[in-house]
């Protein structure tokens, strides 16, 4: 019996979507498939194989090291992989010993850059076929069964922002290498200051089509492609979809992105806010509702009076308040990330709600009988884990259905109201889920104190480098 058979890991639609991965294969004549999983911070990691090989080998997935999963952002290994228990505590994890990527069929791709490559997206086990506990998709996945077991479905729509510049320069000389190496040089496609301006979109078309042509081709649900304010700066917005899908969509935009502009000599970069002159900062904002298993009814929609959510909707919304602070660092999990709250900037400051207001952390849009009402938390950065992200959301909304919290009354003036503040920096984030027990809770302290290890090894790395400002500030003056 293959791995998957004695496992039980595939769905018959799994079954049958590997048939048509290996008569695609054929029919296509690729030359190399690409397995890959979303690693701690929703990065893909994986190997190419020839593929006969990848489509011969699809039920016993695929072994890589268990060091992927010990890595911060800049690739360096921040746990002890060779003590005992592997710093994690776990015999499994020891001595960077292999686990398997086990393909999910379903995501199966042709790469329209990449004509001859697959692509496949897997959830990674243990050789003993227990699931590995660090992969956020399988983290996902497990809250939204949990969503489902209450009767109800996630629904999220996805706005993105990135910057596309052109490459001028790709530092690629050994002096440049390290972890991290030296960041490209770039260019601006278009300067900014003019929002929606159909005069800087047709600047940047160019570059944007071949992008959107390729993920169109991918089969991602784009609805619009927008020019943003700040120079260079562009949103891609996304029709919403239910369950795990919007998370997989995003992991494989922002990889796809990468890829098509860097071939066509452009450099994408997700970062919240690049250290450029006159660069704006970058949101991800997630738009998101419950459907009713039971009659595929929106459950925020409002059906009396002059309200504009369910009571379910607003326990929901109070729960997504409540937990705020602490959820940040899923939603934000970059030290830049928090060069973004600033008051009276298009981004929240404070856990607040509003009626199609865009300075508050929860914009709510939607009216009675309206099957489009719905959430858009304006909190996330686009360099989040998509899984974390949207874990963090239902959970956090469960908890408010759970105890029929009450939202607040609408903010009307965003950057004056009463509220908790959003923290300051990713070290205050660590510090505001040390202090909600909730998330340790639902998803296991030993997740959370892995990904806190993980987090802050980067905020020590960033704390011991001498800043510009500091230079500036005291090498003369003392």
């Amino acid at each position: 019996m293959s791995f998957v058979e004695r496992h039980g890991l595939w769905s018959a639609e799994q079954r049958e979507a590997a048939k048509r991965l290996a008569a695609i294969a054929e029919e296509k004549k690729l030359e190399t498939i690409r397995l890959v999983f979303a690693d701690q911070h929703g990065l893909l990691r994986g190997k190419t194989l020839i593929a006969a090989d990848a489509v011969a080998s699809l039920e016993n997935g695929c072994s890589i090291t268990t060091t992927m999963l010990a890595k911060d952002t800049s690739h360096k290994t921040v746990f002890p992989v060779f003590t005992a228990g592997g710093g994690f505590g776990m015999k499994e994890m020891e001595g960077a010993a292999d686990f398997l990527m086990v393909p999910d069929p379903t995501t199966f791709r042709v790469l329209p850059w990449s004509p001859t490559s697959g692509w496949v997206l897997c959830d990674i086990y243990f050789g003993n076929g227990k699931p590995v506990p660090f992969s956020t998709r399988q983290l996902h996945r497990s809250v939204l069964n949990r969503l489902g077991a209450r009767g109800y479905d996630f629904v999220a729509g996805l706005e993105v922002e990135f910057h596309l510049f052109k490459l001028e320069d790709t530092h690629m000389t050994p002096e440049d290498a390290g972890q991290p190496g030296t960041p490209p040089s770039v260019s601006l496609l278009s300067h900014g200051y003019q929002y929606l301006a159909e005069q800087r979109f047709d600047q940047i078309e160019p570059a944007i089509d071949i992008i959107r042509r390729d993920v169109l081709a991918l089969g991602l649900p784009l609805r619009s492609v927008e020019v943003e304010f700040g120079p260079s700066q562009c949103e891609f917005t996304f029709a919403p979809k239910q369950g795990i899908e919007p998370a997989d969509n995003m992991v494989l935009f922002r990889s796809a992105v990468k890829q098509i502009a860097r071939r066509h000599g452009y450099h994408a970069t997700f970062m919240c806010r690049p250290k450029l002159a006159n660069v704006f900062a970058s949101g991800w904002h997630l738009h998101q509702s419950l459907t009713s298993r039971t009659d595929g009814r929106n459950a925020f929609m409002a059906t009396d009076g002059d309200e504009i959510l369910s009571p379910l909707a607003r326990n929901y919304l109070a729960g997504l308040l409540a937990h705020a602070r602490a959820s940040t660092v899923f939603t934000t999990p970059t030290i830049n990330g928090y060069k973004r709250y600033r008051s009276y900037s298009l981004a929240p400051d404070r856990a607040i709600w509003g009626r199609d207001n865009r300075g508050v952390m929860i914009r709510v849009l939607g009216a009675t009988n309206d099957p489009a009402t719905r959430l858009e938390n304006r909190i996330g950065e686009p360099a989040a884990n998509p899984y974390l992200y949207m874990a963090s959301q239902i959970l956090s909304g469960l908890d408010g259905i759970d105890r029929k919290l009450d939202p607040p009354l609408s903010a009307d003036t965003p950057y004056e109201t009463k509220a908790d503040l959003l923290p300051k920096s990713l070290r205050e984030a660590v510090f505001a889920l040390g202090d909600d027990p909730f998330f340790r809770k639902e998803l296991g302290a030993d997740f959370v104190d892995y990904y806190v290890h993980i987090k802050n090894a980067e905020i020590e790395r960033f704390q011991a480098e001498v800043s510009d400002w500091e230079q500036r500030e005291y090498f003369e003056m003392f």
